[in-house]
């Protein structure tokens, strides 16, 4: 048999084209895929999500709550599905999830929403590329009409530019409906840019992507500027209540996250916070998100102050939350339901989806945080994380 794996020119999504695959892997490679071929999702399902389907990752997914938010979108109380293999995880986000219960929920606030491609335009100078950048301002609102006509949602809100040598950054900003929008707004900015290229005199070339909007990746730009949604959770916890079930004094948390701000500070990291990414990688898993965009979506910012009441105040701002509600993996039966657990399956539910997300990763930060100075990190892991 040749080493090219096998594939259906008339129809690729089957379970027996699934099993052709699975038998020439078992015969090139001698391992065994039972359990990857047993699962219920339907193969004609998956066109534009995979290719050369072999069958399903089966993650548990655990679920922790009640989560009470007071948001602007998301308002009540919620069980959210994590899918892990990290024991204690959901253990920890569920007792986090009470500790804020008991506080009054959290506050959740979408502040901005905003999706880029970020294309860059060369030319024979700096002073030509300067130029261009000023034709770009004054021709605005026929750029947003090429970028839009290829769109029923995406809608291009502004163009930010950077300049270097003799180079033009432009950093398009879209909002994008219930979908995370990557490939509508790559789409929408290839038509604006070729056009572009047809009747501005002098572009050497351009490149429609140029690492400007940071796809997968944490950045300084996105996280001053946006990419996703961004979003604040806060709460405010009394002290008598983190002494009864968080078994630790005010001023003992207030310093270990003073502590920890600085070693972070001096390890330079992105994140002053302690683990958004374990609840944001369980969340997009079990909902179909794109789980890649952990990289950027798990950038935060933790601030954190003892009240003049002597109560305890904590916030996370997520800068860069990539998260959807329709498209992509969120209408696979296993996600969909998830979603639907939620509420957050569907149109004009996004937002949604997002402060729940924001509000999640709050309680395990605040879980975490008890652990450590509670001394109670290592015997958690011991208890319920040590798979013998």
């Amino acid at each position: 048999m040749s080493g090219k794996i096998p594939r259906s020119s008339e129809n690729d999504y089957t379970r027996e084209v699934a099993e052709e695959r699975r038998r020439f892997l078992a015969e090139q490679t001698g391992a065994t895929l039972d359990h990857v071929g047993r699962h219920s999702g339907d193969p004609a399902l998956l066109p534009g999500n995979i290719e050369h389907f072999i069958g399903m990752a089966q993650i548990p997914i655990g679920v922790a709550g009640p989560l009470r938010v007071n948001g602007q979108y998301a308002q009540g109380k919620f069980y959210v599905p994590l899918a892990t293999t990290e024991g204690t995880l959901v253990a920890s986000y569920n007792r986090g999830m009470k500790l804020i219960d008991a506080a009054g929920g959290v506050t959740t606030t979408v502040l901005d929403d905003a999706m880029q491609r970020a294309p860059s335009f060369l030319f024979p100078s700096a002073r030509e590329a300067q130029a261009f950048g000023q034709w770009v301002r004054e021709n605005f609102d026929e750029i947003k009409q090429r970028a839009e006509s290829t769109t029923r949602v995406g809608k291009l809100r502004d163009i930010e530019q950077y300049a270097a040598s003799r180079i033009r950054f432009l950093r398009f900003n879209y909002t994008t409906g219930d979908a995370a929008g990557q490939n509508m707004v790559g789409r929408a900015t290839k038509a604006a840019c070729d056009w572009i290229r047809e009747v501005y005199p002098g572009i050497e070339r351009y490149y429609l992507e140029s690492s400007f909007a940071t796809d997968k990746k944490t950045s300084n730009v996105n996280t001053l500027h946006t990419r996703g949604k961004r979003v604040v959770a806060e709460a405010t916890i009394p002290a008598a209540l983190l002494e009864q079930l968080g078994k630790t004094a005010i001023a003992d948390l207030y310093r270990a996250r003073m502590v920890s701000n600085l070693g972070g500070f001096m390890a330079g990291v992105n994140n002053n916070g302690a683990h958004s990414a374990n609840a944001l990688a369980a969340l997009f898993i079990a909902t179909g998100q794109d789980a890649a965009n952990v990289a950027e979506s798990s950038a935060a910012a933790v601030f954190a102050e003892i009240t003049p009441g002597g109560d305890y105040y904590y916030s996370i701002t997520i800068p860069s939350l990539i998260v959807a509600t329709y498209g992509g993996g969120t209408g696979l039966p296993t996600q969909r339901e998830c979603l639907e657990l939620l509420g957050c399956y569907g149109e004009g539910k996004v937002h949604k989806l997002a402060e729940i997300a924001a509000a999640t990763v709050l309680c395990g930060e605040l879980s975490l945080g008890l652990a450590m100075v509670a001394d109670e990190w290592v015997s958690s892991h011991e208890q319920y994380g040590r798979n013998r």
